[in-house]
């Protein structure tokens, strides 16, 4: 079984900096795209940014410049740096995955999700 562990999130002030960690554990074969997405009350949920498993990463245009999604392999996990955050940024962040747990057996997964609030 495949699990996505969220980590990361919090208060912080308008301006302000927060790194966000997604750790896949289980019997996982291969990891192929990553992605962040959040979902604000009353709004429809978006992706934020996503990396393929060789590199290449997308983001939406409200958040280019102030977020960088990384990955390590090794330890199948994906990061969303967030900088210069904005209130309109508050939202439940939550990581999804498309892996491969045997070479044709593959899936998306998601996280729980995790609370980022931005408010002075």
């Amino acid at each position: 079984q495949v699990q996505l562990v969220e980590s990361g999130g919090g208060l912080v002030q308008p301006g302000g900096s927060l790194r966000l960690s997604c750790a896949a554990s289980g019997s996982i074969y291969r990891i192929h795209y990553m992605g962040w997405y959040r979902q604000a009350p009353g709004k429809e949920r978006e992706l934020v940014a996503g990396v393929t498993s060789a590199g290449p990463t997308n983001y939406v245009d409200s958040v280019k410049g102030r977020f960088t999604i990384s990955r390590d392999n090794a330890k199948k996990t994906v990061y969303l740096q967030m900088d210069s955050l904005k209130p309109e940024d508050t939202a439940v962040y939550s990581c999804a995955a498309h892996v491969c747990v045997t070479v044709l057996n593959c899936d998306e997964y998601w996280g729980q999700g995790t609370q980022v609030t931005v408010s002075s």
